[in-house]
């Protein structure tokens, strides 16, 4: 920003969103559409992938970067980062997960009385479940709004604190009940479990996990705050394993390939679960 222009850029590969509002005569960049409608500011247009635009007093230029051989959203803004009023590349988010939650529902069944969604991403997926295996949709957490996301947190201790702070189990809801659990990934198993205890203690019979997305393999550098595969539970566990390791009675993700799906064949980064990063082989070398 300068007191006479505005230079809004976004990477070649699109990884990450960015998007052009106006309000009245002011135009507006934001990196999702949510932050415009806070502002009773207009969606214009997304920014394209490679694209410079610079807003001046005369108007709007666009230039852009050298070409990526493919663009390569972010499929972890679907799942998880973006907000659930949010559209991101012509994808709506909200029915991104309602699809997400009737393709986990048609992979992995389960025999159970209700369907619950760790908030608030993974309500809209669990949705998608209910009405894809006509299992009753319940709300079965209350959420402290006051605190962050929990698996950025640096110790241990500190992420298991924040967990139980964070989310509460309404007891009335689940005692007696197969739960079917959705949630949006398993990073190191410790808020899933948590959950899981919690549920059981409150009186669930059996609690059966979802997870809408793959198993978490391989560190991101572009924006989630995992650097080594050291810290992923899916990296020296397979599914048996992490499904008795949290104690639920099974356990379901998401395949690699349903993602595509979920965004309607948007082209997109699965580094995180496939180690195929989109532009640098000695990246991918070295994570696996």
């Amino acid at each position: 920003m300068s007191p006479r222009k505005l230079v809004a850029v976004r990477d070649p590969y699109g990884l990450k969103p960015l998007c052009l509002g106006k309000r009245e005569n002011s135009y507006i960049i934001a990196s999702k559409s949510c932050a415009l409608s806070a502002i009773d500011a207009e969606f214009i247009r997304d920014i394209i992938p490679g694209e410079i635009l610079t807003i001046i007093t005369n108007g709007l230029h666009s230039e852009y970067l050298p070409l990526a051989k493919k663009h390569a959203h972010c499929i972890f803004e679907y799942i998880y980062f973006a907000r659930l009023d949010s559209q991101l590349d012509g994808i709506d988010i909200y029915n991104a997960r309602i699809r997400a939650g009737k393709a986990l529902a048609k992979s992995y069944p389960a025999d159970a009385d209700l369907v619950v969604g760790v908030p608030d991403s993974g309500l809209a997926v669990a949705k998608g479940y209910s009405e894809q295996s006509c299992i009753p949709f319940a709300l079965a957490f209350h959420k402290n709004s006051y605190i962050g996301r929990t698996f950025i947190k640096p110790s241990q201790k500190e992420r298991e604190s924040s967990v139980k702070q964070k989310l509460s189990i309404l007891a009335p809801v689940v005692k007696g009940k197969r739960i079917v659990l959705v949630d949006d990934s398993i990073v190191r198993g410790t808020t899933i479990k948590n959950l899981i205890n919690m549920m059981k203690a409150a009186g669930a019979v059996s609690v059966h996990v979802r997870i809408r997305s793959p198993p978490f393999l391989y560190p991101c550098y572009f924006g989630t705050d995992v650097t080594s595969n050291k810290q992923l539970i899916a990296h020296s566990h397979n599914v048996n394993e992490i499904c008795s390791m949290i104690g639920a009675d099974s356990l379901g993700y998401m395949k690699i390939k349903q993602l595509s799906e979920m965004v309607e064949g948007l082209p997109i980064c699965t580094a995180c679960f496939s180690g195929d990063y989109p532009m640098d082989v000695s990246a991918q070398q070295n994570a696996k």
